[in-house]
């Protein structure tokens, strides 16, 4: 089995990107859940708020480190995982499905295309470690 999906979009930060119409479900790689050990904190962004590709949206702590989440693309937030409030691990337990972090409503939604497909991703990984 693949550690990364192949539906999905990647970005060098490690986060992974699920687009839909014109919006997109955000999240962090199996990579990075891997790198950073057991999660014990997310802190994301409200509903509302906007996002920039490249820049913070926010930030993820485990027993190893606090790292900061960057998006990989422009918009609004539509949706937040609030269940990681009360359950941070589910980050590492479930990286592509329950532990999806914001929905974002995408200004450009081209933006997408820029993204590695699961194949650059890995062998990006693979460069990286």
């Amino acid at each position: 089995m693949s550690s990364y999906p192949k539906e999905l979009k990647y970005d060098k930060e490690h986060e992974w990107v699920r687009a839909e119409g014109d919006t997109a479900v955000i999240g962090i790689s199996y990579f990075a859940q891997d790198q950073l050990g057991e999660v014990v904190y997310v802190d994301l962004p409200d509903e509302g708020d906007e996002v920039v590709a490249g820049e913070t949206f926010g930030e993820i702590e485990s027993v190893k480190s606090v790292s900061e989440l960057y998006s990989p693309l422009t918009g609004e937030v539509v949706r937040v995982n609030e269940a990681l409030g009360d359950t941070p691990e589910t980050v590492n337990e479930d990286p592509y499905g329950e532990g999806w972090m914001i929905e974002v409503r995408m200004a450009d939604p081209s933006q997408v295309d820029d993204l590695m497909t699961a194949e650059e991703y890995e062998a990006f990984v693979s460069e990286e470690s």
